[in-house]
Formats: C-alpha cells, structure tokens, sequence
C-alpha cells in the first residue's frame, strides 16, 4: 500500500513528490493569519466573542490530484474570556485518498499581566482516511491498489499554547498527538497522521492614525519532510481592509530526498480580507509556486467567509486583529 500513489503521469509525479514522497502534510492555508484556530487549538475564544468561520482552498488548479481543502471553524470565548470553546471540521482531498476530521476545542486563558494572556488549548475528536481504489489515475496494474473503498477511523488530539498582548503573539502547538498507534496497520492513513508542530508570532505596527503594519512568520516541522516557513507582511487599512504578501519555503535540514529542486517547496501569495459588512469578514489568497511547478502556472486559489456573532462596535472596543 505505501505505493499505492505512484506514476500517474510526469505531471502528477511532480505534484505527489511535493506533498508524499516527504510523508503527507496536514492542509496548508495561507489564510491563517485572520484565524489562529487552524493551526492552534490555544486560539479559541481568542476573539472575545462568537466567531464562525469556512475556507476552502484549490490548490495547483487543473493538476490531476491536486490538494482540495474545505473547513468550518466556530469558536467562542465565555467567563469574561477566559474560558474558549470550538468546533473545527475538515475535509482534505489529495488524489485518491480523502481525510474528513471533526474535532472540539476547550482553551483556558490565564492573564498574566494588565494587557497579556497565555491560553493553553486542546482540541479533541476522530478523523477518518478513505482510499478510493476506482480514482482515474490508478495505476491498474499495481496489486496493492484495492478494489472498491478503503476506509478507517482513528482518534486525533491537538495541544497548543498561545500568548497574547495588545501588540505582540506567539504561539506554538503539536497536532496527531494520538491515534497512528490504531493505524499502524493502515498504509493509507499512517503517514497523514505524524506529528506535526507549528511555532508562530506576530505582532502591530502602527504606522499612522489609519495604517498599521503586522509582520508574522509561522514554522512548521514533520518528521521526514523539510522544515517549513512563512514570512507575512500585513497592513491594516482605517481597521476595515487587510492587504499584504506572504513568501513560503523551507529548510532542507539534512532532507535529501527530492529529485531535482522538487524539494524547493517555495510560493508567493497575496492576501487580502475586508469587512464588508458590522460583522462579515471576506477573505481571499492568491499563491503562485515558484519551484518546478511554476512553469506550469498551476496556482492556487483560496477564498474565507468569516462571521462575527457579535456587532461590530463590541469588536472595535477589544480589537482582535490575530
């Protein structure tokens, strides 16, 4: 079954190089930065208030197999903010393979100073991992592919701790705390659900009574893949309009694996989110790669929705722009 993604054609080789020969990554966003739940269970009721929140992501557009994310995020914060509570529900579909996973969130917010918290946040659930074995690009003469599809559910707990000023986060988190011990005998899920660690921080510039500048950068680690990172550029616009840039790439770190500079997993993307309305949030990214799969201008497109329980004027009296 570990070979069971193998030669669809060159193109696709070049995708599944990318995201399974280094073991398979959890779903990246690059929209994030508007909402620290996805890489951080720390982050909940983080807001002050009700926010809900759906993403999806088209990663390599037109690629044969290529990443499809689509999430629902709600968290809320109660006892005067220092309790949050979430919900998060996944569905990532690479190739033939498809991970749904539904987890709840508890966060506990500790105020360590006048204007500085440090939450400790653990989310808890299941994720299930299908293999469909009638997916188009199957190799027919490979004995390992199954007939039909292949499923199985696993247990999944995610740890993190996230500080906070005014001005100023940092946060880090561990993701598939448990369950690979139930899938040691499933080839289709093992390497889905490795550990996975994130170290991020960030923090606002005011650059005038109506622009303020945030720059952040997150840190990603997975065992038998390169080292990860994003550096981000933000500005904030008369508190209404975000515009900015992020730059990804990674740390080779004695990971030698790659064919040719495949292991270069670099991209650019633009970001910009709005508040369209007391409470809508509208957000949208644009990635372009620029490693080997740049020559064939296969993009990705990622577009958010964001929803505050709250009004808008209760939002701009504890501004939370993390």
């Amino acid at each position: 079954m570990k070979n069971v993604l193998k030669t669809y054609g060159w193109i696709v080789v070049m995708v599944f190089s990318v995201t399974i020969v280094s073991g398979q990554q959890l779903p990246q966003f690059s929209q994030y930065i508007f909402n620290g739940l996805h890489i951080n269970p720390g982050y909940a009721g983080y807001k002050g208030q009700g926010y809900i929140q759906s993403t999806y992501r088209d990663q390599w557009v037109n690629l044969p197999g290529a990443p499809r994310t689509f999430t629902v995020t709600a968290d809320l914060s109660a006892k005067e903010g220092l309790m949050g509570f979430g919900v998060s529900i996944l569905s990532d579909q690479i190739g033939p393979t498809t991970t749904s996973t539904g987890l709840l969130t508890y966060a506990y917010r500790i105020q360590t100073g006048k204007e500085s918290f440090l939450s400790l946040g653990v989310s808890a659930g299941a994720s299930q991992y299908v293999l469909d074995g009638n997916w188009e690009y199957n190799d027919p003469n490979d004995p390992s592919i199954p007939e039909g599809r292949l499923s199985t559910f696993t247990p999944n707990m995610n740890a993190g701790l996230f500080f906070n000023t005014s001005k100023f986060y940092a946060g880090f988190s561990a993701f598939n705390m448990v369950g690979k011990k139930a899938l040691e005998r499933e080839d289709i899920a093992l390497a889905f659900h490795d550990f996975h660690f994130y170290l991020t921080a960030g923090m606002m510039v005011p650059l005038g009574d109506n622009v303020t500048f945030k720059p952040s950068f997150l840190i990603r680690e997975l065992q038998g893949a390169p080292t990860s990172y994003d550096i981000n550029s933000m500005f904030l616009f008369m508190e209404r309009l975000w515009l900015g840039a992020s730059y990804r790439s990674n740390l080779r770190l004695g990971v030698d694996n790659f064919e040719g500079n495949l292991h270069n997993r670099t991209s650019a993307a633009m970001l910009a989110e709005i508040f369209a309305t007391q409470n809508l949030r509208i957000g949208y990214a644009y990635d372009h790669n620029l490693n080997a799969l740049e020559t064939y201008q296969n993009s990705s497109h990622e577009i958010s929705i964001g929803y505050y329980l709250n009004s808008k004027s209760s939002r701009i009296s504890n501004s939370r722009w993390f």
